[in-house]
């Protein structure tokens, strides 16, 4: 029986056990042998799998009872026994006919943090509904729900997840990321989901007692690669299309963000593992009837990531460009260290605006080589909206030792010129939870390991941030007040100073609804004039966005005419600019103005 193809048989007892010579499956207390059927699988045949029944795998007669590679639903941990669910009976039809997300603003959101749960604490996927109106009066067109899949304890980003196809628990499981689509479907929001594909955490982790999940052959920051090349690696593949086939069809998100697609490690494979799932969503799109979305996490600075397969490229239809975010982090804050050291300069911003790569094949100075390739603006295979730009995201402030927020050192005035820069830019913005309201509260790294790696985990990361010359405390993520201090406050949006920064960021989409211009998906029509150091005009066809970092005062008029730019009558929209005109801003802003 050849097993291969990426479809799920929700009622049927089955593991792929390639290396085993017996396999049992207890379910509900009752212990079943299963039948070889052929590519190391073996099944239950003559027993149904119903929802809501617990089960587990044993491995030739071996001590432990493992769960489920492919569960749906870990409800008792990532060590316990798997329950059996069918997501297409959970599914909601809500006639919602898809979305096409090139070129839509995009809201990135941590479930346990967007809002606080019942008790007070984490939040959960329901919790998550009861703002989602907020999010559609804001002008968001997508949430992109960091990863969901179940992970060890009950709070952490994700990123450390053991269960492929399962929703974690403390989330609510896959009844409530059912709830959670359907109610954003209602609304006209399309769902993203973050999924992990280049490793599984430590905790839990049980595919290597399955199968050749992983490879020596290959070495990524968190040991072994997922195996996509070596032998056995067909099944692999498809367990990772399966899981991807799960998401989009099945519970019907509209798309995946694939983290860190630079450590799917294939070099010896006949065809990328990206490309043949870029294939695979093209036929799922088919038999969907709506339009499915592929976003890549990539540090490779390759415009081939986003180039479709037929030429030769992996067929994803976005890609996040890190080097935007630091090209305007970089100036507007003046930060140099570390992977900001090439980046900080005026003319620095306006190559990343305009062509989303600093590093087109030119010298990384934090690589020390050179890195990427140029990115052509006149390409039919991709376009501005194939780059997906933001000014905060989960790894941009996690990853710092406080998890600080951008504007936490910046004035009001300089946070929103770099909005602006973002929002009416050419790419594809998204958004990171509370940055609308510029929001008080942090967003650090936390984790709910056991008491055995969760020593090491909070050692690791001290040790991590010493070793930057880091000298004040660094939270530590297994204290729960780590996590609780990440919760939004929602109630600090009706507050100021964060009421007006909500109100400016309402304008900013505003104004890209409005203008035709503001959507243009042609990087040819987006250019930057840097008028000095510390001012630059991006145009967007007839739109300007005049950002100052500077304390001297600007009149734009002035500026503008003397580097020979004629503006129509009338600013847009403002911010830091003096109350009685609009077109002067006595220190730091942002003007939004016609220009002729």
């Amino acid at each position: 029986m050849s097993r291969p193809v990426p479809e799920r048989a929700y009622d049927r007892y089955e593991v792929w056990a390639p290396a085993a010579s017996a396999v049992d499956v207890q379910v509900e207390g009752v212990i079943h042998p299963l039948r070889p059927c052929g590519q190391g699988w073996f099944e239950l045949p003559d027993r149904p799998a119903r929802p809501g029944e617990r089960y587990a795998f044993r491995l030739d007669g071996g001590p432990l009872w493992l769960p489920d590679p492919r569960s749906l639903s870990q409800p008792d941990g990532v060590h316990a026994p798997s329950e059996v669910v069918d997501p297409r009976a959970l599914r909601e039809n809500v006639g919602w006919r898809g979305a096409d997300l090139r070129g839509a603003v995009l809201y990135e959101l941590h479930v346990g943090t967007f809002t606080p749960g019942p008790d007070g604490r984490g939040g959960t996927l329901d919790s998550a509904i009861e703002r989602l109106d907020e999010l559609v009066d804001l002008g968001v067109d997508a949430v992109e729900l960091m990863p969901v899949a179940t992970f060890p304890g009950s709070r952490g980003w994700g990123y450390d997840g053991v269960g492929l196809y399962a929703t974690h628990a403390a989330y609510g499981g896959p009844a409530a990321l059912a709830r959670f689509v359907a109610a954003a479907h209602r609304r006209g929001l399309a769902v993203l989901l973050d999924v992990v594909h280049n490793h599984l955490g430590p905790s839990g982790n049980y595919l290597g007692m399955f199968g050749p999940y992983f490879t020596e052959h290959y070495q990524t920051p968190w040991g072994d690669a997922v195996n996509l090349d070596q032998e056995g690696s067909a099944q692999v593949r498809a367990f990772l299309l399966g899981s991807a086939r799960q998401w989009l069809v099945d519970v019907g998100v509209d798309g995946l963000r694939l983290d860190a697609v630079h450590e799917l490690r294939d070099e010896e494979a006949s065809q990328p593992f990206l490309a043949e799932l870029a294939d695979a969503v093209t036929a799922w799109e088919e038999e969907t009837g709506r339009p499915l979305t592929l976003i890549a996490e990539s540090d490779r600075n390759q415009p081939t990531t986003v180039s479709p397969t037929a030429v030769g490229g992996l067929g994803m239809d976005m890609q996040w460009a890190d080097d935007v975010h630091h090209g305007v982090h970089a100036w507007i804050t003046g930060e140099r260290q570390g992977y900001y050291g090439d980046f900080g300069s005026a003319e620095a911003l306006a190559k990343v605006l305009t062509g989303m790569f600093l590093h087109d094949g030119s010298y990384s100075s934090f690589r020390g080589q050179t890195w990427g390739a140029p990115v052509d603006p006149a390409s039919t295979d991709y376009d501005a909206h194939s780059f997906v730009t933001f000014l905060q995201d989960h790894d941009q402030v996690g990853n710092r030792a406080a998890g600080d927020r951008i504007h936490h050192g910046l004035p009001p005035a300089l946070h929103a010129a770099a909005a602006a820069l973002i929002l009416l830019g050419p790419g594809t913005p998204m958004l990171f939870q509370g940055e609308e309201w510029a929001a008080s509260t942090p967003f650090p790294f936390f984790t709910d390991h056991d008491e055995e790696l969760g020593p090491l985990v909070s050692a690791g990361r001290a040790e991590e941030f010493a070793a930057m010359g880091w000298s004040d405390p660094v939270p530590d993520p297994q204290q729960e007040q780590t996590f609780t201090s990440a919760l939004l406050r929602w109630e600090e949006r009706e507050q100021a100073p964060h009421a007006v920064m909500l109100e400016w960021y309402r304008t900013l989409l505003r104004l890209r609804r409005e203008h035709e211009d503001l959507r243009d998906p042609d990087l040819r029509s987006a250019e930057v004039t840097v008028l000095g150091e510390q001012t630059v005009l991006l145009r967007r066809g007839s739109i300007g966005v005049l950002a100052h970092q500077g304390e001297q005062p600007l009149e734009a008029a002035q500026v503008l005419d003397q580097a020979g730019i004629s503006a129509a009558d009338g600013v847009l929209a403002s911010f830091g600019a003096d109350a009685a005109d609009p077109g002067y801003l006595p220190g730091p802003g942002v003007i939004v103005l016609q220009l002729a």
